[in-house]
Order: structure tokens, then C-alpha cells, then sequence
């Protein structure tokens, strides 16, 4: 709430701008009960409790990837594998699946801090092997199926600022695979010139 969202919500030509908007708005009119709202409209929709034709909202990979929608399913596997394979694994004590949005998106964090330790130590080589490796998670642990999620979720949510979460969620990775694109070619090039 101290952020100048409406800032942010002014730039025009800003694919955030929409999401930006929302939080603003939400945020801008929070009162005594906001902090109880957002947290009932948070459990409804990202925990399942709250269903549209029998399909819940939940942010894991599973119940949209494979397996006919159930938890647990193979994108777990397959994502538990990964992180194993990169000596990261979810904190003891939360009790989720591997294949949590969060957990995707933490694994992408955990990438471009690789790719960009690499590049101090100017490996540029190696930079763009984890951004290739970076790019294949995206496209089959988060993009294959973030639509749906957000589709599904944004019917969901019954807060403005949830609509915004999931906006500013989708314009960010709309924008990965152009900045994965943007730094391949540049990482592509310096290496040629070299």
C-alpha cells in the first residue's frame, strides 16, 4: 500500500499498467476488514475451497499439465526431479508439491542468479547454457499452463486485488521469453564478435 501504484498504473504504455490499476484501486480503499477479505478470497480460490464446474483454482502444475488434473501427477515428478538435479529443494515444513507456481518461478529466480554470476566471471558461454536451460523450464513448467490457472482463477477471485496479482503475474511472464530472447541474442553476438 505505500508503493505508488498509481504511478505505475499511469503508464500507458505499460502491459503492468491494467494490473497496476487494480492493486491501486484495492489497496487505495483498504479499511479494517481488507487484511480478512484478502486472506478468505486467497483460501477460497488458491486452496480449492472454492470450485467453478467442479475445478478448483490451485497453483500447481498437475492439475492442468497431465494426469487429467490430479495432484500429485506427473509435472510434480518431473519438476521434483529438476530442482533435485540443481541441489534446491522446498523448505522442510511447507507441505506442498514441487510443482507450486511458486516453487517454478523461485527455480527461474534461482536460474538468473546462476546466469548472472556466470557473466561476472565472464562465462558467457556458460551464461547461455543456463539461460537455455532457464527457457526450456519456462516454456514446459510454467507456460504450458499458466492460462489456464489464470484463466481459471480469475473467475475465482472475488478481489480486486487478487484480479491484479493475477494480471501483474501474467504480464511478467508474457515479457520472460521476450527478455530471454533480448539477452540470448546479446550473449550470442559478444560472443561472436569475440
Amino acid at each position: 500500500a505505500a508503493s505508488d501504484l498509481a504511478k505505475l498504473a499511469s503508464d500507458s504504455e505499460s502491459p503492468f499498467a491494467p494490473a497496476y490499476r487494480d492493486l491501486h484501486g484495492a489497496l487505495r480503499l483498504r479499511h479494517t476488514g481488507t487484511k480478512e477479505e484478502l486472506a478468505a478470497d486467497f483460501t477460497s480460490a488458491f486452496y480449492g475451497i472454492r470450485t467453478r464446474e467442479g475445478r478448483t483454482a490451485q497453483p500447481f502444475e498437475s492439475l492442468y499439465r497431465c494426469d487429467g488434473g490430479a495432484l500429485m501427477g506427473e509435472s510434480r515428478g518431473e519438476v521434483y526431479r529438476t530442482l533435485k538435479k540443481a541441489r534446491l529443494k522446498v523448505h522442510e515444513g511447507l507441505d506442498l508439491p514441487d510443482d507450486h507456481l511458486s516453487f517454478d518461478a523461485a527455480y527461474e529466480a534461482e536460474l538468473c542468479d546462476r546466469a548472472a554470476a556466470l557473466l561476472g566471471e565472464s562465462d558467457r558461454a556458460g551464461a547461455l547454457q543456463v539461460l537455455s536451460e532457464q527457457r526450456a523450464f519456462f516454456e514446459e513448467h510454467i507456460a504450458s499452463w499458466f492460462d489456464d490457472f489464470r484463466n481459471r482463477a480469475s473467475s475465482m477471485v472475488t478481489t480486486r486485488f487478487y484480479q491484479g496479482i493475477l494480471k501483474v503475474t501474467a504480464a511478467f511472464f508474457a515479457d520472460e521469453p521476450v527478455l530471454m530472447d533480448d539477452l540470448e541474442k546479446c550473449l550470442s553476438w559478444r560472443r561472436y564478435e569475440e
